[in-house]
């Protein structure tokens, strides 16, 4: 009879989570410079308004999404009362 193996997870959460999110990413290039993997859940209706909405605005929907976070989020935006 064979063993089960083991459950694994995909990634392990980091024991200091501060120091984990401040750390650079070993990915090299000017796109890794930039670049930090972020994902969230939306629903399939909003997902697929978002999909059509940069569709029809002539760009991708990670150049969309990174615009509104940068309007929302960016080193302007505790000026305009966002969170920082």
């Amino acid at each position: 009879m064979t063993r089960p193996r083991p459950t694994s997870r995909f990634a392990a959460r980091p024991g200091a989570a501060d120091a984990w999110v401040r750390e650079p990413d070993s990915r090299t290039g000017s796109v890794a410079e930039y670049t930090a993997r972020l994902t969230i859940d939306v629903t399939p209706v909003l997902r697929g308004r978002i999909k059509i909405t940069a569709f029809e605005r002539g760009i991708t929907v990670a150049e969309m999404l990174r615009t509104l976070l940068e309007r929302e989020f960016g080193d302007g935006a505790a000026d305009r009362g966002a969170a920082p």
